[in-house]
């Protein structure tokens, strides 16, 4: 057996042993006495120190990413039912168990258990060895199983891997007897199934496909069930949908007419129905269906569904009728892959392991090499001393066994460890269904390969757990992390994520990012992209909601031709808000809203002398709408709710409807309308419409919708009429004001007939049902009457625009995506400050055609390259887009902005165009895209992403902003009024958008610099640990020995170098927060990739290298010649490890102290510590107490205390550290004087600015007065966006700073990024090719 230590990874990564698997390894006593000439040769003294087992690390099969989310977090979900082919469509006949179990669908039975007694064992180890860090240590544990190789036995080699398998199978196999557990309290819940006529307590597990089910109120809905009838009137009910959608509002269902009268047990029973409709799905807004019932066909919509996962409220009970059940329910089905985000820093990551990876084995194959060498020219003259081992028989032999010792002993610089996963519980408040499924949830499974992301996690929560009573409502978080159990190896991985999960903290705890109206904190909701919000260049924002408050107030109209809102004074002109006279009492209308405020009195008036036109446009308000009623819902989107209430005050008030009704009080008289069809809202429509047959019998067409889409189907003889609107609509939206237009039509009673049957067709066709109905819809919906507009106010949110200001500054570019027309969008601009009269021409594109598109932005690129070169005649499509071409856009002077419309988007996002559209808009400052869709929003996104090398960051607060937020890089939610779906989408989530540059300049670029530095370090330090062995191999023989004693291997990462840089990493700043918040500037380095790239990793692994030569060289070369106090011999093989292994962590625990750039009390007790710890420990394992407990395995009795006694051995460690350290501490002192960083002197002004308080700080007493805080609070208020964006706030960084920095800080940043610029692959080279930003 060979005496080579045998470890599994140490320093870089070398083990990925999780931290709570953990076990100190066996000792293993010396083996090389005896041995062959490979082992005695190790030695250079007769104290050849022993090796160590260690075990390998692993990950269990609940860390594996290709399982997605259903994988991880529902346990691969498996279900009762066999697996089926995939259905066309679905038969379910109510009442009738025999014909549908004939198609086999699938029971009610959920489980997520993995295991049974007879697969648990297999299936378990199984998964366990299809970790990656698993495979590698398996891997170097069966080298260290061959004696040639490793000097352990299989027993004390084999143990450790099996105890940490073991413990994580009783875990697995705890963890799955919990989920058989939940399973079994799940599936026996009882829900009341009607059987043979009889209502009966029925588990839900029994539950199959065409039941009819009874719910009462507050009960969660078990399967997807067609609603039937209710304790309603006209089969409505209630439910919420929150854990669904995010939705907290209220939404109504409705029973088809036909079923809504079934309300006894006997008709039920009687019921016989047949649903035939869509296969199963994961679209939660979307079903089409028909019910064949006595002879007839009845459509089925999404109205009438009930899904599973929904709560019934505020209604007695309802009846409905099983048509989904368990895997088949849209909510499981919604439980599908979800794609995961990872930094740019783990990406680079790959490349850097990959090239570590190599460079371990060129250091294997060199030192394996010099062992067949030096067998061959050397050990044959002492075969008959220490002769070859059996096994071997040739120096080339030899030197293959040498080569898989070396990668044992050096595979500490492959930071494989950076595999190790984490595992964390679920907080106590989460529902009992799924508790114990998704007990394990994983910060980050692997660094590189992405980890599960808690927004992930709350997205498949909310989906998969409503069914629990007693949910509480709100984001899912983790609870806890709980604490490392000893590795034996490096474990970086330990501390990123330690340190991630600290940057999370700060960002919840964080109390000025708390919204203390709403009560709601700012949220993070992954911890694997924290430093990639040091990075972002381009947000991409919604406007409503985001950038506005999303609270709707109607403040102006058009009707037929006359503007009302406007409040004029004395001389005819216009008045302020704050010169307005008292707005409008309604006390005349006993129903009116008091919160609603009008200032012009002349509708009222109009309202009141009967104005037909006027009691038109609020008759249409009062009856073109989905609320239900107003006593039990509110309105589904904020517009429709100040649209109703508007048409309220003024009168006409809307009461209560039916399936078939709608009645309103006009002026004080109740009018029945009935209500013969909605033609509903959707994103392509853009409209809705109802038609309703007034008392006298006359049938009339009310329709609401966008301007640019109910314009074009006017009837030609309202053209006059059609200018004057146009005209206010400009001026609304001029205003910032949100505008609908409103229009009618009067439809005779035979061509309504017509349209009606053409309607119930196409409601029943199974194929292309939407499109049908739209063409239809289509059809009435032309040849409208022009009835007047509506002009409603949305607010900015406060302190929006100098969030802008200040992101503008850190040279982030705001692109904002609104489906607002363009004049309310671009008005909100001027609002916000993205686009001032400063800027050089802001460029409107509205093109309908592909080539008025690409003329206008071939116009607008000429425009910005005349400013810098000559372009000539431009050029037109077939010219290709050069790199030069785009770093001259780059780099254009002035300030110019963009705005497009959605149809012109349309066309510049095709792939013949989309170049030219990024290359325009990337030279722009500002971008706002109008009339987009949601879709069109996550392509814009995309096409960033796709040929630019920046970091994208999407906010929205809406459904429509969830596939851009996804998209993105980094997706930031604002919890507002609609909902929480991009909350539950989202990374990051908070309540305002003026939290956005805390976010990204304070935490985002802490988050940045402290990974940075850790992985630097990290670097560093382990390279410096593990080279001393490759040096040491030309030393011996390149006989695989080791140069550190086997305990300091053990405790080098884990114990006297893991504490320092973990503080570092968590801690750490360079300049405080409102430096970074005053110095926007600050934040480019990020952008550049300029603290960690590849660059800096050659650097920090150079410096690794040069330490490493002067720890084994200095003392090596002193040693060789020294002699103890008593004239003998200094030189030993302990003595030189005790010394070397001094040095190096007196080195690295000084470097860590360089590299710190905020000290704390943790930092100061991490580093000397750590310092502290170590001596105690070396002295210790010298110790005779020790010894006499364990004389095998620590025989070295007072070796440290004399080797340290030694004044020599002193002056090589210091010797050691000051040549280590000193060119280090020159090189950032020449930086500092001759190139500072920005950050840099941000700092120095900070010192300087401390003296100066100092020195007036008497002055400053005596000048106080009581008035300032008044004063400061006015000035405060007025003017600080103005502020902001002329640049005067900026007095340090521009103006006091401009003479410090002139040859350095912006100089310097600014050349890198004309570099980048400038390096950017030419876009006409295809998608494979990004362009640099």
């Amino acid at each position: 057996m060979r005496p080579a230590p045998c470890r599994i990874g140490a320093a870089a990564g070398g083990a990925g042993a999780r931290g709570e698997r953990s076990r100190a390894p066996p000792p293993q006593p010396p083996a090389w006495a005896g041995q062959g000439r490979r082992g005695g040769r190790r030695a250079l003294s007769a104290d050849v120190r022993q090796a160590v087992g260690q075990p390998a690390g692993s990950r269990g099969r609940e860390g594996r990413v290709s399982h997605g989310i259903a994988g991880t977090l529902l346990g691969e979900m498996a279900l009762c039912a066999k697996k089926r082919p995939p259905e066309e469509e679905r038969r379910a006949r109510a009442n009738d168990r025999e014909y549908n179990e004939k198609f086999q669908y699938a029971s009610n039975c959920i489980k997520t258990s993995k295991y049974n007694i007879l697969t648990f064992l297999p299936v378990n180890l199984f998964e366990q060895f299809q970790e990656v860090a698993n495979t590698y240590f398996l891997f170097l544990l069966i080298l260290q199983l061959i004696p040639q190789i490793s000097s352990l036995s299989w027993f004390t080699t084999i143990v450790p891997l099996v105890l940490v398998l073991t413990i994580t199978a009783v875990k697995d196999a705890t963890d799955d007897y919990f989920r058989h557990k939940s399973d079994n309290q799940v599936n026996n819940r009882q829900s009341q199934v009607l059987i043979n006529g009889v209502l009966q307590q029925e588990q839900w597990m029994n539950v199959c496909v065409g039941d009819i089910i009874k719910l009462e109120n507050n009960q969660f809905v078990a399967a997807d069930l067609l609603l039937l009838s209710s304790s309603e009137p006209h089969g409505l009910c209630y439910i919420e949908t929150a854990e669904l959608d995010g939705e907290t509002n209220m939404k109504v269902r409705q029973a088809i007419p036909v079923t809504s009268e079934l309300g006894d047990i006997s008709k039920l029973a009687k019921f016989d129905g047949e649903v035939i409709c869509e296969p199963p799905n994961n679209k939660l807004d979307k079903f089409s269906g028909t019910l064949y019932w006595k002879e007839n066909k009845f459509p089925l919509s999404n109205q009438n569904m009930l899904l599973r996962g929904c709560v019934l409220r505020n209604t007695e009970w309802c009846f409905g009728l099983v048509i989904f059940a368990g895997p088949d329910t849209k909510l499981m089905q919604n439980s599908g892959r979800t794609k995961f985000k990872r930094t740019s820093i783990d990406r680079l990551m790959n490349t850097l392991v990959l090239w570590i990876f190599g460079f371990l084995v060129c250091m294997g194959v060199i030192l394996a090499i010099g062992n067949a060498i030096w067998e061959h020219e050397v050990g044959t003259r002492f075969q008959v001393y220490l002769p070859w081992d059996e096994a071997v028989d040739s120096a080339f032999f030899s030197g293959f066994l040498s080569f898989w010792s070396y990668i044992i002993i050096l595979n500490t610089v492959v930071p494989i460890s950076l595999y190790v996963r984490y595992v964390t519980s679920l907080p106590q408040g989460l529902p009992r269904e799924l508790k114990w499924s998704h007990s394990k949830v994983f910060f980050s499974v692997k660094m590189h390969c992405a980890g599960l992301e808690h927004r992930a996690l709350s997205e498949m929560l909310t989906a998969c757990i409503p069914e629990a009573e007693g949910l509480q409502r709100g984001p899912v978080w983790v609870g806890h992390l709980p604490a490392p159990a000893p590795s034996l190896t490096s474990c970086p991985l330990c501390s990123v994520e330690v340190i991630r999960l600290g940057h999370s903290y700060f960002i919840n705890w964080d109390k000025k990012m708390f919204c203390m109206k709403k009560r709601t904190p700012a949220e993070a909701r992954t911890t694997t992209l924290n430093e990639e919000l040091g990075q972002v260049e381009y947000i991409f924002s919604d406007k409503t909601g985001t950038l506005t408050q999303n609270i709707m107030v109607f403040n102006k109209c058009s009707i037929h031709g006359r503007s009302y809102g406007d409040v004029f004074d004395v001389l005819g002109h216009k008045a302020e808000l704050g010169e307005r006279p008292e707005p409008i009492d309604f006390s005349f209308n006993p129903l009116a809203d008091k919160k609603f405020l009008f200032w012009d009195p002349t509708l009222l008036e109009a309202v009141k002398m009967g104005d037909r036109h006027t009691h038109e446009f609020f008759r249409l308000l009062s009856l073109c709408h989905t609320v239900m009623s107003e006593e039990k819902n509110e309105a589904q989107s904020p517009d429709e709710g100040a649209l109703v209430t508007a048409a309220r005050n003024f009168g006409f008030v809307f009461r209560s409807r039916t399936p078939k009704t709608i009645t309103v009080h006009e002026l004080g008289t109740a009018i029945t309308y009935q209500l013969l069809a909605i033609l509903d809202f959707n994103n392509i429509r853009k409209r809705m419409s109802v038609i309703v047959r007034n008392p006298e019998g006359k049938i009339r067409l009310y329709c609401k919708g966008a301007d640019t889409i109910l314009l074009e189907r006017l009837h030609h003889s309202t053209q006059e009429l059609l200018n004057t609107t146009t005209d206010h609509l400009n001026e609304y939206a001029g205003e910032g004001l949100r505008t609908l237009v409103l229009a009618y039509k009067d439809l005779d009673e035979e061509y309504y007939e017509e349209w009606a049957e053409r309607r119930l067709q196409a409601s029943l066709a199974q194929d292309s049902r939407e499109d049908r109905l739209a063409s239809v819809y289509e059809e009435v919906e032309s040849d409208m009457v022009l009835l007047g507009a509506t002009a409603i106010e949305d607010k900015l949110q406060q302190g929006v625009p100098e969030t802008i200001a200040l992101l503008t500054l850190a040279n982030i570019k705001i692109w904002v995506l609104t489906g607002d027309k363009q004049e309310t969008a671009v008005n909100i601009g001027y609002s916000c400050k993205m686009l001032t009269d400063d800027m050089t021409e802001v460029f409107i594109v509205t093109g309908h055609t592909v080539l008025e598109v690409r003329e206008e932005l071939r116009k607008a690129r000429e425009k910005m390259m005349d400013s810098s070169r000559t372009v000539g005649n431009g050029f037109t499509y077939q010219e290709k887009l050069s790199s030069k071409l785009a770093s001259v856009l780059e780099a254009v002077a002035g300030e110019y902005a963009l705005v497009i419309n959605g149809h012109s988007l349309a066309h510049a996002l095709e792939a013949d165009m989309e170049l030219e559209f990024l290359e325009t808009a990337c030279a722009c400052k500002a971008v706002i895209c109008c009339r987009v869709t949601p879709l069109q929003k996550a392509q814009v996104v995309e096409l960033v992403k796709k040929y630019k090398k920046a970091v994208t960051l999407a906010i929205g607060d809406g459904a429509n902003d969830v596939s851009m937020i996804k998209t993105a890089h980094i997706g930031v939610g604002i919890s507002g009024q609609e909902g929480i779906q991009a909350v539950l989408a989202s990374d990051y989530s908070f309540s305002q958008f003026k939290f956005l540059q805390r976010l990204l300049l304070v935490h985002g670029r802490w988050s940045y610099l402290r990974m940075c530095k850790f992985l630097c370090y990290f670097f560093y330090k382990n390279f410096a640990f593990t080279m001393v062995h490759f040096w040491f191999g030309f030393f011996c023989g390149f006989s695989a020995q080791t140069v550190y004693d086997q305990y300091f291997i053990t405790l080098y990462n884990i114990v006297y170098t893991s504490l320092p840089v973990l503080a570092m990493g968590v801690f750490d700043q360079d300049v405080p927060e409102q430096r970074s918040m005053e110095y926007p500037k600050l934040y480019e380095p990020g952008q550049l990739n300029l603290l960690f790239n590849k660059r800096e990793f050659f650097i920090c692994i150079a410096q690794g290298i040069y330490t490493s030569v002067l720890m084994f060289f200095i003392p090596y070369g002193v040693f060789a010649e020294a002699t103890r106090d008593d004239g003998t011999q200094l030189a030993d093989y302990q003595s030189f490890a005790v010394t070397v292994a001094t040095s190096l962590v007196i080195v690295v625990s000084v470097q860590i102290g360089l590299d710190t750039g905020y000290w704390t009390a943790i930092n100061h007790f991490f580093i000397w510590g750590s310092l502290a710890v170590y001596f105690a420990i070396l002295f210790a394992m010298h110790s005779n107490g020790l010894f006499d407990m364990f004389p095998n395995q620590f025989r070295f009795v007072g070796n440290a205390q004399n080797t340290l006694a030694q004044p020599t051995v002193w002056l090589t460690i210091v010797l050691t550290t000051v040549v280590c350290i000193m060119p280090v501490v020159a090189f950032r002192f020449l930086r500092l004087h001759l190139k500072p960083d920005l950050s840099d002197t941000v700092r120095y002004t900070q010192l300087v600015r401390k003296k100066q308080k100092a020195q007036h700080r008497c002055m400053r007493r005596v000048g106080r007065t009581g008035s300032r805080r008044s004063g400061y609070a006015f000035s405060h208020q007025e003017g600080f966006g103005e502020l902001i964006m002329s640049g005067k706030n900026m007095r340090v960084s521009s103006l006091a700073l401009s003479s410090f920095t002139t040859r350095s800080s912006s100089s310097w940043i600014e050349s890198l990024r004309r570099k980048k610029s400038d390096s950017a692959s030419s876009p006409s080279g295809g998608a494979d090719k990004p362009l640099k930003g």
